[in-house]
C-alpha cells in the first residue's frame, strides 16, 4: 500500500541524490579539462587563434604579392630601388587572384565558425582545403618566376618586393593550414568538442587582426598616393610608423601627409595595441594556467610517488580518530597539516619553476627573433656591406622600437621581411616583458625596497624580522617561515572588533551586505528564540546558518583580491568545520594517488562496486581532487561550497518544517524532530565532493 505522505520526500531525495551525481560528472569534467595535456590545449584553443591571427597577415601579404610586378631590370650603375618594373604575364597575375580568393574564402569560413554561423564540419574542410591550394599555387608562382621568367642575357634583373611577399605569404598558408589540421585531428578523436571554446575577447582576435592588416594597407594606399611613393614602399612605412620604430627613411614630405599623420598613427596605434592585448591574454592567462597545472601535477605525482616508497616524513595513510602514527605519534589532524604544508610547498616551487620556465620560453623566442632576424638582414642587405654586427644593432634598435635611422634597408628582400619580423617582434617582446614583471623586474623591485628599509626608509619590522623574512625568500621558506611581515588574518580569525566589522558593513552598503546583514540578524534572533525555548538542537541550526552567512559575506570581499588569497590551514579547518567536515576525522580521508585516473578508468570505477563509489567522496591534501589544485582560486572554491551548504541547510530545514506542520506542541509552535542530528560540530554528511 502507498502512503501518499511519503512520495514528496521520496521524490525530493531521488532528485536531490540526481543532482549530486551530476554535479561530481561535471566537475570530473573540469578536472579533466585542467590536467587535460597539453598539446590538446594547443589544438583546441591556441592553434585556431594562431591560425586567426597568421590566416589574414597572409591573405595582406598576398595583396602585396598582387599589387606590383615581381621582376625588375636594373639600369647601369642603378639599384633595386630604382628598378624598371617589366611586365607579369597576364596569366600570373590571374592564377595570384585565384590564390587570393581562396585564401579569403578560407579565412572567411574560420571567422563564421569561430564566431558560431558555420559548423565546424563545414568551415575547417573549406578553411584547410583553401589554404594550401593558395600555398601551392604561390610555391609553384615562385618558382616559375624564378627558373622559367628570366630576362634577356647580359641584362641585370632583380626580383621585387612583391615577390618576396609572395614567398612569405604561402608560408604562412602552408603553417596555419597544417596547425588547423592538427585541430581537426584532435576533435575527430574525441580529445575536445568539435566547437571552439573561445571567449569573447578570443573570438575577436581574428577579426581584430583582420582590422589592423586592412588599416595598414589602406594607410600605406593613402599615402603612395599622397607622396608618390610605391605602394609596397609605403607599406614598410606604415609598418614602422605603427610599431613606433621611426626608422626614418621614409617620411611624409607634403603638408596633407603630414596633417593626416597625427589621426593616422593615433588610431593605428590603438589597434594594434588591441591585438597585442588579446595575443599576451592568450599567452599568459590561457597559457599560464595549462602551464602551471601540469607543472603542479607533475611535482605533486613525483611527491606522491617517492613517498609512497617510504621516502618522506608526512605520512598518507589516515590514521584512525583517537590513534597516532606508530613512529612519528601525529593525530589525524597533525598529519593532515603536514600534508597542507607539503602541498603548499609543492605549489610554491612549481609556481616559481613556471614563471621561470615562461621567462626562458618568451626570452629565447626573442633571442631568436634577434639573432635570426640579424642573420636575415645581413643577407639581404649584402651589396650595403652590413656586417653579422652591424646586422645584429640594426634588429635590436628595432626590436626595441628606438629606430636611430643609422642602418637603412635598401633591398627589395630586406623590405617584406622586416614587415614580417617586425609584427611578431612587438608581441614577443611584450609578453617578455610581461613575464619579467614576475621574475627579474620584481627581484629588482624588492632588492630596492629591503635597501630602502636598511637605509633611509625603515619600515615598521625590526631589523631581524626583515633579515628572517630575506633568509626566507631566499630559501623558499626552510630556513624561516616565508610570509610578508604584517599581515591580519581574515574572517572568523580576524582581530577586528564587531565595531570594525560594523563600520566596514555600512561603508560597504551594496545590496549584498544588506541582504545578508538582514540574514544574519534573523538567524541570530532565531537562534536566540530557540536558547529561551531551551531547543538547543534549534539553536545549533540558527546559529550555524549565522556563521555560514557571515562567512560567506568575508570570503566574497577576498574573492578579487590580487595577488589571490591563500587561507592558512587553520582557517581551511574552520570552513571545512563549516561544510560539515572534520579534519580530525578520517571518515572522508584517503591516501593520495599519484596518477590521476583517465576518463575511462574512471567510468570502470564508477560501475564496479558501491564501496568505489563511496571512495569518491574521500581526498587528501595532496591528492589530485585536493582543493589546492584546479584552476579555481581558493576563495571562489570556498565560496562556492559554503554556499552550496547553506543552500542544503536551509532546504533541510524547510523540508523538516513541512513535515512536522500538522503536530504541534500545546503552544502552538511546531517541534522540530530530534533524528536530525544537524548540530553544527556534529554534522558529518556535507563533506565536501569537490575536496
Amino acid at each position: 500500500m502507498n502512503d501518499p505522505g511519503l512520495d514528496a520526500p521520496i521524490q525530493d531525495h531521488a532528485e536531490t541524490v540526481e543532482n549530486e551525481r551530476e554535479e561530481e560528472e561535471e566537475e570530473f569534467e573540469e578536472q579533466q579539462a585542467y590536467l587535460n595535456p597539453s598539446r590538446w590545449w594547443f589544438a583546441e584553443t591556441a592553434a585556431p587563434l594562431l591560425a586567426g591571427t597568421f590566416g589574414p597577415m597572409a591573405s595582406a601579404f598576398n595583396i602585396c604579392a598582387l599589387v606590383e610586378n615581381w621582376r625588375v631590370s636594373i639600369p647601369p650603375n642603378g639599384t633595386e630601388g630604382h628598378g624598371i618594373n617589366v611586365k607579369d604575364p597576364q596569366w600570373l597575375i590571374a592564377v595570384n587572384a585565384v590564390s587570393l580568393v581562396l585564401a579569403l574564402v578560407a579565412n572567411m569560413a574560420l571567422l563564421l565558425n569561430m564566431t558560431r554561423r558555420l559548423s565546424f564540419s563545414i568551415a575547417q574542410p573549406i578553411t584547410i582545403i583553401g589554404w594550401y591550394i593558395s600555398s601551392f599555387i604561390l610555391i609553384g608562382l615562385v618558382a616559375a618566376a624564378t627558373y622559367h621568367m628570366a630576362l634577356p642575357p647580359g641584362e641585370n634583373r632583380a626580383l621585387t618586393q612583391a615577390f618576396y611577399y609572395a614567398i612569405i605569404s604561402a608560408s604562412l598558408y602552408f603553417i596555419v593550414a597544417s596547425i588547423m589540421v592538427f585541430t581537426v585531428i584532435g576533435a575527430v578523436r574525441g580529445h575536445y568538442p568539435k566547437e571552439f571554446q573561445l571567449t569573447t575577447s578570443q573570438r575577436t582576435l581574428m577579426l581584430q587582426t583582420i582590422l589592423f592588416m586592412v588599416y595598414l594597407l589602406g594607410g600605406a594606399a593613402v599615402w603612395a598616393r599622397i607622396e608618390s611613393w610605391k605602394f609596397l614602399d609605403a607599406v614598410y612605412w606604415a609598418d614602422f610608423t605603427l610599431l613606433t620604430v621611426g626608422i626614418g627613411d621614409y617620411a611624409p614630405l607634403t603638408h596633407l601627409g603630414r596633417s593626416l599623420l597625427f589621426p593616422y598613427a593615433v588610431l593605428g596605434i590603438v589597434i594594434l595595441g588591441l591585438v597585442v592585448g588579446s595575443i599576451r591574454s592568450l599567452v599568459l592567462e590561457r597559457g599560464k594556467m595549462k602551464l602551471s597545472a601540469r607543472m603542479l601535477e607533475k611535482k605533486r605525482a613525483s611527491v606522491v610517488r617517492r613517498m609512497q616508497k617510504g621516502d618522506g616524513k608526512v605520512k598518507l595513510t589516515p590514521v584512525s580518530k583517537g590513534q597516532k602514527t606508530p613512529d612519528s605519534g601525529q593525530t589525524e589532524r597533525e598529519r593532515r597539516e603536514a600534508e597542507f604544508n607539503l602541498m603548499r610547498d609543492i605549489q610554491r616551487r612549481a609556481d616559481q619553476k613556471r614563471k621561470y620556465t615562461d621567462l626562458l620560453i618568451s626570452g629565447g623566442t626573442w633571442f631568436a627573433l634577434w639573432l635570426i632576424g640579424a642573420v636575415v638582414f645581413q643577407q639581404a642587405e649584402r651589396n650595403q656591406s652590413w656586417s653579422y654586427f652591424g646586422s645584429l644593432y640594426f634588429a635590436y634598435t628595432s626590436l626595441l622600437t628606438i629606430g636611430y635611422g643609422d642602418f637603412r634597408l635598401m633591398s627589395n628582400s630586406g623590405k617584406p621581411f622586416f614587415v614580417f619580423w617586425s609584427l611578431l617582434a612587438v608581441p614577443a617582446l611584450t609578453i617578455l616583458i610581461s613575464n619579467m614583471g614576475d621574475t627579474v623586474v620584481k627581484g629588482i623591485r624588492d632588492a630596492t625596497l629591503y635597501l630602502g628599509e636598511f637605509t633611509l626608509l625603515p619600515g615598521e619590522a625590526s631589523t631581524k624580522q626583515r633579515v628572517q623574512h630575506i633568509a626566507a625568500k631566499i630559501t623558499g621558506g626552510r630556513v624561516f617561515a616565508e610570509g610578508p611581515l604584517f599581515e591580519e588574518p581574515p574572517g572568523v580569525l580576524s582581530n577586528k572588533t564587531d565595531e570594525d566589522e560594523k563600520q566596514h558593513r555600512t561603508a560597504g552598503g551594496s545590496a549584498t551586505d544588506r541582504v545578508a546583514d538582514q540574514l544574519e540578524q534573523d538567524e541570530l534572533v532565531e537562534a536566540r528564540d530557540a536558547k529561551d525555548r531551551g531547543d538547543k538542537l534549534a539553536e545549533d541550526i540558527h546559529y550555524h546558518h549565522y556563521l555560514l552567512v557571515r562567512e560567506i559575506r568575508t570570503v566574497m570581499k577576498q574573492i578579487k583580491q590580487s595577488p589571490p588569497k591563500e587561507y592558512t590551514y587553520d582557517e581551511w579547518v574552520w570552513f571545512l568545520k563549516l561544510m560539515g567536515e572534520d579534519e580530525g576525522s578520517p571518515a572522508s580521508h584517503r591516501a593520495p594517488p599519484a596518477q590521476v585516473p583517465s576518463p575511462e578508468d574512471a567510468d570502470l570505477q564508477q560501475g564496479s562496486s558501491d564501496d568505489r563509489e563511496k571512495d569518491k567522496s574521500k581526498w587528501s591534501w595532496l591528492g589530485y581532487r585536493s582543493p589546492l589544485m584546479g584552476d579555481v582560486e581558493e576563495a571562489e572554491w570556498i565560496l562556492e561550497r559554503l554556499t552550496a551548504t547553506l543552500e542544503k541547510k536551509l532546504k533541510e530545514q524547510r523540508d523538516l518544517q513541512n513535515r512536522n506542520e500538522p503536530k504541534h506542541s500545546p503552544t502552538g509552535t511546531a517541534s522540530p524532530s530530534r533524528g536530525s542530528s544537524n548540530t553544527l560540530y556534529g554534522d558529518q554528511a556535507g563533506a565536501s565532493k569537490a575536496a
